[in-house]
């Protein structure tokens, strides 16, 4: 298999990591290259590449798969540019940015091809639980929190220069932390209206919302969810109240509670097991020709949500 990277950032870095294992078990060979700029600084994922491109132009036109991995801001454009240069997709979410998702209009979707866009949380174990255990008629409201410091995120890095930061470049937390309406869509499907409420209250020194707060109205169900860039102390869980009990799934601790009977289930994994199994997924559509359940048009639909449209 031949797959180029545009960009190799943290994301990528993960990504290039993730498949050198996978294709490790496999008798299937693998060549990855790259579009990288000149003055990027050097990371131990470069010795798995076969090539590193400065330009688009550079790249030849019979790649397998394409990953779209770099700033939010430059998806629709790196698409628009690429998209014959490579039988199938796998773009990172947001699927684009607010300011040029009216570009991706000019995108021909191939219909032998697969366009995937990434929504790893959907693979980890406490939501795979959640969704093949959930009696959905029982479902009452939904409370979902994720709450982090971005200081904190890329230790080696300085947070105001990241695109987190910079709303040009596709940071906020209403979209940078997508993957919280993406796991819900999953889990309860759309809402028929929802309220947002966004803005910044932290001295955080960068240009974008530090926090978005959203209340969402389903058939029979209400759901709030809270993202934030300034908690000091990590949290990422969802509360599920039913008509019989009470549910806490913790995505950080990966464990399932139930604060009625007391019961509690864990569900420990490594960091990258849940993004190894997407990574599967999506490798398995490409043999299978299957449909991507997370194609761009569903992308596009979270991202409205992301910004309170339904």
């Amino acid at each position: 298999m031949k797959v180029c990277f545009i960009g190799v950032g943290s994301i990528a870095r993960r990504h290039i990591r993730n498949l050198v294992d996978i294709f490790r078990d496999t008798k299937e060979s693998l060549e990855i290259d790259a579009v990288r700029r000149a003055d990027s600084a050097y990371c131990d994922e470069l010795k798995y590449l076969s090539k590193i491109y400065k330009s688009y132009a550079e790249l030849p036109n019979d790649y397998d798969v394409i990953f779209i991995t770099n700033p939010t801001e430059y998806h629709a454009e790196s698409l628009l540019v690429l998209q014959n240069k490579s039988k199938h997709f796998f773009i990172e979410k947001p699927v684009v940015s607010l300011k040029t998702e009216h570009l991706i209009d000019n995108f021909s979707v191939k219909n032998e091809s697969i366009y995937y866009v990434a929504s790893p949380l959907r693979f980890h174990k406490v939501i795979q639980y959640l969704r093949h255990n959930l009696v959905l008629e029982d479902v009452l409201s939904v409370r979902a929190i994720c709450s982090s410091y971005l200081p904190d995120w890329r230790p080696d890095t300085d947070y105001r220069k990241t695109y987190s930061a910079k709303a040009s470049l596709g940071g906020g937390v209403s979209i940078d932390l997508i993957h919280e309406w993406d796991y819900l869509s999953y889990l309860f499907g759309f809402p028929s209206s929802v309220q947002m409420f966004m803005g910044k209250v932290s001295e955080l020194d960068i240009d974008c919302e530090d926090y978005s707060i959203y209340i969402a109205k389903y058939k029979s169900m209400v759901a709030e969810l809270h993202l934030d860039y300034f908690g000091r102390v990590p949290v990422r869980k969802i509360e599920i109240f039913t008509k019989y009990e009470t549910i806490v799934g913790d995505l950080i601790k990966g464990t399932v509670s139930f604060l009625g009977s007391g019961k509690s289930i864990a569900l420990n994994e490594e960091r990258d097991s849940f993004q190894k199994r997407e990574l599967k997924y999506f490798l398995s559509l490409l043999d299978n020709k299957n449909i991507a359940y997370n194609d761009i048009s569903h992308a596009i639909k979270v991202l409205n949500l992301s910004q309170g449209k339904v």
